[in-house]
């Protein structure tokens, strides 16, 4: 069930498009920060938190009140001038926005772009600042529908295998049977090798990852 601070949020943007900077950062404390999938997903992860939730609904009111320049636009200047759960609502917003942009396929390089080019340029420049920290929330949320279907083949498969090496669930990143392919296998192969060499666990997602079968042509 919606929060009643969201719907009254995104009535705002609906309208005025502005408000997005000043609601953005109140989410939080507005609709608390508790993950959704408690039990199973405690970290928020995979599922995300309320906030995250609020947040990428603002997003994809915004991206539906404005021209794809001026969202591309202030989309990145949330994120730039956003604490890391506002980068992370940024990044939700754009997973949440390209999961409905984007129709079931199971060739996504024959598929249309999932978004306009204004907006999707800027999310690919936020996915990959969001793929060079160390934050874990961060990096799964940029690891989403968004990547899956606007990011090229050697930076998605760069950051599911970072999402690896940090423990994060593979399930975070969307599009691994779609988008799995020989090459991330033979890097998945390598991790659990240098893993297995320094003595370290490997995990089931490591296993998967590395066994995955390949889609036509990758």
């Amino acid at each position: 069930m919606t929060h009643p601070w969201t719907i009254a949020a995104v009535d705002d943007v609906t309208a005025e498009p502005q408000r997005i900077s000043a609601l953005f950062p109140a989410a939080g404390r507005s609709v608390g920060r508790d993950p959704i999938e408690p039990d199973a997903d405690p970290l928020g992860l995979v599922h995300g938190t309320d906030d995250d939730a609020a947040r990428a609904a603002l997003v994809q009111a915004l991206i539906a009140a404005v021209d794809a320049e001026t969202a591309g636009a202030a989309l990145t200047d949330l994120y730039r001038h956003g604490d890391d759960a506002e980068r992370r609502g940024v990044l939700c917003g754009l997973n949440a926005e390209a999961a409905l942009a984007t129709p079931a396929r199971t060739e996504p390089a024959l598929a249309e772009p999932a978004l306009a080019e204004p907006i999707a340029a800027a999310g690919r420049e936020l996915v990959a600042d969001a793929l060079r920290t160390n934050d874990p929330r961060l990096v799964a949320a940029a690891l989403g529908a968004f990547a899956a279907a606007h990011l090229d083949q050697h930076g998605w498969r760069h950051g599911v295998l970072k999402a690896l090496f940090m423990g994060i669930p593979l399930e975070a990143a969307a599009g691994i049977d779609e988008r799995g392919d020989a090459e991330l296998a033979r890097m998945a192969a390598a991790l659990i090798a240098e893993r297995r060499a320094a003595g370290r666990d490997i995990n089931a997602d490591m296993t998967r990852l590395a066994t995955i079968q390949t889609t036509p042509g990758g």
